[in-house]
């Protein structure tokens, strides 16, 4: 299958940029960074939201929402340098994309393509929610877990666990291995240069289509995280 995928040049500035990480090498290649990066990504991400509409319909959005911003946000950063030093996009769920709803992420550099599903790090409230959630369907998830992992296509879930069960949850209930997670995504790694193959999209959509029960089990409880829930669970992790 060809589809569109990162070039030469791509990385070319991605590389230069780690080096030359300032506004005024920036905007003097800013051409390049319009027309080898940010155009490229755009042609991807819409090729992925095409993907996405046969299996996550309700995950697809426009190019231009999906390509995040190489601009960083370093107003409370100990790292000042403005610029990321690769390019990602993200499909939340509609309706969920402000309240961390699970969806999809593909970030790409010249060292790594990082693909991931479902909800990373999610706020005190979203991780409550979903932790609520597994004290009755704890067997669902681990069915879903063990077949995401039996497809090859995604690495064991790293949950970032708690050393012990979070606070209010009994320690001795059947499902307290997964209430101590505190991370919900499961990724998967590629090289690099997979993402300067015309099969690179089908690549992300074949891995995000093994992710998809997980992304699809974890927004049942964060659809119904409501205001006062989030108010209620604030600073609780």
């Amino acid at each position: 299958m060809t589809g569109p995928h990162l070039s030469e040049a791509s990385f070319d500035f991605l590389e230069e940029l780690e080096h030359r990480n300032n506004r005024e090498w920036f905007l003097e290649h800013k051409s390049t960074y319009e027309l080898e990066l940010k155009d490229r990504m755009l042609l991807i991400a819409d090729a992925i939201s095409a993907g996405l509409a046969e299996f996550a319909p309700e995950h697809v959005r426009p190019p231009a929402k999906a390509v995040m911003r190489i601009y960083r946000d370093v107003r409370f950063a100990r790292d000042k340098t403005p610029y990321k030093t690769h390019v990602a996009a993200f499909w939340p769920r509609q309706g969920l994309e402000k309240t961390g709803g699970a969806g999809y992420f593909v970030q790409i550099g010249v060292h790594g393509v990082m693909i991931a599903a479902g909800s990373y790090l999610p706020a005190a409230p979203q991780l409550f929610a979903i932790r609520e959630y597994l004290l009755e369907h704890h067997t669902q998830m681990r069915r879903v877990l063990s077949a995401v992992e039996r497809t090859g296509l995604a690495e064991p879930l790293d949950g970032h666990r708690l050393i012990r069960s979070p606070k209010g949850f009994d320690a001795e209930h059947p499902a307290v291995d997964l209430l101590r997670n505190r991370q919900w995504a499961v990724t998967a790694n590629l090289p690099g240069d997979a993402a300067l193959g015309v099969d690179f999209t089908a690549l992300v959509i074949e891995r995000f289509r093994a992710m998809t029960p997980l992304v699809n089990l974890l927004n049942v409880p964060l659809a119904e995280v409501t205001p006062l829930q989030r108010e209620a669970t604030a600073g609780r992790r």
